[in-house]
């Protein structure tokens, strides 16, 4: 597995089983270069919530990259770097000087973050960076780096792939150099620029040294990121909602009908409310071109730069958020033309959410009882290993979510943990059980209990669960009195966090 770049890398530094060999590609930047390479430290104290005591935050830590200066005072870093901060500083390699820096906007799917310093000033005299879309897998290109004595290090591999992969965020694959390199840790080496002719190819993403390779964050991701946000309205990059099988099978191009021929993919799922499903596309459809471009049996298509690259990169990267592109298919054998709006999908309309940073989770506390909604944030809790170390129903919601939840049914909620009050005495080792009712009510998501427990039944709140035990009581009078104590004993700024 690949790890963050600074996990490794700080792993690498603390381990002398793991340090890394010296690098004959790397090299020191003169000093003169320095303005021209343009880069800052930037310094981000992080501070995420505590999942378990969704009330609270875990304890802050720091992080430090390199950012890259671009045009109107920007800089350009790695949205993990800052992710759940509490502030955020830049500082000049040069002369020390330091300033607070606000987020202008993040896109946690592709990992890129925009700052400013408070002052728009502190940049001045620092030339910007530009940005160069045309690597091809031979090119070199070079990482920055900064020592402790503020000199530039580069250290340069070639790109031996060009694909599309997964950055952090499991639910989200982009565009990605991979480079094959040997790279020494270095203090501010979270966020690190790459260059190709001295101007800015990518960010790096992650470094693997057990394999001497890294993965960047390629200019093209980037530069649809800038172009997006240039009208103060970022939207990020868009999806079309549905999966499909290659067609290599003769078999199933013969169930499907397919004429002669190796172009076109079985659409297998059409995800409820995408813009795909609003064009009118269906599970059975043959995709054989968007535009004026053919899909391979594959699910490829010719990019003139990389070759044979999947259809994901034209959809995301290629197009913005409202673009309409024609989806010329085969129905029963018949060709059709669906004309298909691109559109970003919503954080909020999945039934369990892939990530959750910069926000509090939500909760509703009902007499010692703590009720949540599943993200797959939750589960990550249990490691690495979560999908065998988690509990297997939440779990199984998480990985089956678009059959499970259709409807009305909009989140899992579930029991998290009880903490002991006179209320909950027997239930105290109840946890992880999906909550399926509360008085009668359905639960579809959080939102919903607020009104449900307003609604006792002859004095009782009544939970039902998925699982044994498949039903709970609580005495209301008698739970609306411990409330007020909970707060008090465990410190609880508030019952509920619903928004």
């Amino acid at each position: 597995m690949l790890y963050r770049c600074a996990v490794a890398l700080l792993l690498s530094a603390a381990s002398p089983a793991l340090a890394l060999a010296a690098n004959p590609a790397a090299s020191a930047v003169p000093a003169a270069k320095k303005v021209e390479l343009s880069v800052v430290r930037v310094s981000s104290t992080n501070q995420p919530y505590d999942l378990i005591r969704p009330w609270g935050k875990k304890p802050p830590f720091s992080r430090r990259g390199l950012g890259a200066v671009l045009p109107k005072g920007r800089v350009l870093v790695t949205a993990e770097l800052i992710q759940n901060f509490n502030y955020i500083e830049l500082e000049k390699a040069e002369s020390g000087e330091r300033m607070a820096a606000t987020v202008l906007t993040v896109d946690h799917e592709a990992n890129l973050a925009l700052l400013q310093p408070t002052d728009p000033k502190f940049l001045a005299g620092l030339k910007p960076m530009e940005l160069i879309s045309d690597a091809k897998v031979g090119d070199r290109l070079s990482i920055l780096q900064l020592e402790s004595n503020d000199a530039l290090v580069t250290t340069s591999g070639p790109i031996t792939t060009i694909e599309v992969a997964r950055y952090q965020i499991d639910d989200a694959s982009f565009l990605l150099y991979r480079l094959n390199l040997s790279l020494q840790f270095k203090e501010s080496s979270f966020t690190a620029p790459v260059l190709k002719d001295g101007k800015l190819a990518g960010l790096l993403l992650r470094f693997a040294p057990q394999n001497q390779t890294a993965d960047v964050i390629p200019a093209p991701v980037i530069q649809h990121f800038l172009k997006d946000f240039e009208d103060d309205n970022y939207q990020g990059f868009p999806r079309a909602g549905f999966l499909f099988s290659p067609t290599r099978d003769p078999q199933l191009r013969h169930y499907a009908k397919m004429p002669p021929g190796n172009g076109g993919i079985f659409i297998t799922e059409v995800a409820e409310g995408s813009p795909a499903a609003k064009a009118g596309l269906q599970a059975g459809d043959v995709l054989l071109s968007v535009g004026d471009t053919s899909i391979d049996q594959d699910g490829n298509y010719n990019e003139p730069l990389y070759g044979r690259i999947t259809i994901s990169h034209l959809l995301s990267v290629r197009h913005q958020v409202g673009d309409k592109l024609p989806f010329r298919i085969l129905r029963d054998a018949k060709p059709m033309t669906l004309e298909v709006t691109l559109a970003k999908k919503d954080l909020n309309t999945y039934g369990v959410m892939p990530y959750m940073f910069d926000r509090a989770p939500r909760f509703f506390v009902l007499g010692g009882l703590i009720l949540q909604e599943l993200t797959r944030q939750h589960l990550k809790e249990w490691g690495n290993d979560w999908k065998k170390a988690a509990p297997p129903r939440l779990v199984m919601y998480d990985q089956m979510q678009s059959a499970l939840l259709k409807g009305d049914r909009k989140h899992i909620v579930y029991l998290s943990q009880v903490l002991p009050t006179s209320a909950t005495v027997g239930y105290t080792d109840l946890n992880f059980l999906v909550v399926v009712a509360i008085n009668g009510v359905k639960i579809n998501s959080l939102a919903d209990v607020p009104a449900a427990v307003a609604a006792p039944t002859n004095g009782f709140h009544k939970i039902e669960f998925e699982d044994h035990p498949k039903e709970i009581y609580l005495d209301a009078a008698q739970t609306a009195a411990v409330d007020e104590q909970v707060k008090k004993t465990y410190r609880l700024p508030s019952l509920k966090q619903l928004d």
